[in-house]
């Protein structure tokens, strides 16, 4: 398994392994790195796909933006340029909570390069029939949201160094229940927040949540406010405290051309992790299984 950076693209680094495989592109989400997919690139790759597993700009080994972009479309942008470089006009893109925003925005904003989306735990769509009021459940757990929103800069300063970050990570994956019980043990934990422990680049890594009610502007408002017509499987994890418990209805709505919305019992946020057998099997059916292809196929006439 290859672990380079892309001289194409100075700013993400990623992995890659399986090349000559269905190209397929793995975005994480936060609290994330390209870390939560250890369990999917080799058993991918060992299916037949040609696994692209990228830190998205200011996470993990990516450097910092030099625009100081954070943003979902400028996510996009990285992610199309990325798969454009290794010399892909054509791919399954796959992804949860950000990753999964920016899998969206990305077979909306470039027509064509995205013919699969499979996606999991993520924010829906919000169209105009979409309820607008977020379930009290939601809300109770929403404080992290406020916070990363509209006081970065003091988080921040608060977690003054990299025990403090690295701790406040750790919530995520244990106390604050986005995971299913023991889903993760120290040694998961310990690996899965080491790169946070960097002050600038924490700082970086939540800079996504001040497009949302905060103080930044996106120049490109994000693809999703509309109904998506790529052709998508859907999956829920139910053991997450964060998404919304009417997320497979919403995306119901939002992705016509879809099969699912399909529940993964014991898992919850972290799908890819936590029900990797699932996911990865879900993925070699629906890509490259003749009755998969068949499927897909038909959803395309």
């Amino acid at each position: 398994m290859a672990r380079v950076q892309s001289p194409a693209v100075a700013f993400l680094a990623y992995e890659h392994a399986g090349r000559g495989g269905k190209p397929i592109l793995l975005l994480h989400g936060w609290p994330e790195t390209r870390r939560i997919w250890k369990r999917n690139v080799e058993p991918l790759a060992e299916a037949g796909f040609e696994v692209i597993a990228p830190d998205l700009r200011g996470f993990g080994d990516s450097p910092l933006a030099p625009d100081d972009r954070y943003d979902a479309a400028a996510h996009a942008a990285d992610a199309a340029r990325l798969v454009h470089d290794l010399g892909h006009e054509r791919i399954v893109a796959c992804g949860g909570d950000l990753g999964g925003v920016v899998a969206q925005d990305l077979s909306l904003r470039f027509e064509g390069l995205v013919e699969r989306l499979v996606l999991f735990n993520t924010i829906a769509p919000v169209l105009p029939d979409t309820p607008r009021e977020i379930p009290r459940e939601v809300r109770m757990a929403a404080d992290y949201f406020i916070r990363q929103s509209r006081d970065a800069d003091g988080l921040a300063v608060e977690l003054d160094s990299p025990e403090k970050r690295r701790r406040y990570v750790a919530q995520f994956y244990g106390s604050r229940f986005w995971a299913a019980p023991g889903s993760f043990s120290r040694e998961d934990v310990d690996y899965m927040t080491e790169p946070f422990a960097d002050g600038e680049r924490f700082r970086a890594s939540i800079a996504n949540y001040e497009y949302v009610g905060g103080p930044r502007t996106a120049p490109e408002p994000v693809r999703l406010t509309e109904t998506n017509h790529t052709p998508t499987l859907i999956l829920y994890g139910p053991e997450d405290h964060v998404i919304p418990r009417d997320f497979p209805a919403r995306m119901e709505a939002a992705f016509p051309n879809r099969a699912g919305p399909f529940v993964v019992e014991g898992a919850g946020h972290f799908l890819q992790w936590e029900r990797a057998d699932v996911l990865n099997g879900a993925l070699r059916w629906l890509c490259l299984s003749p009755e998969g292809q068949q499927l897909a196929s038909a959803s395309d006439d």
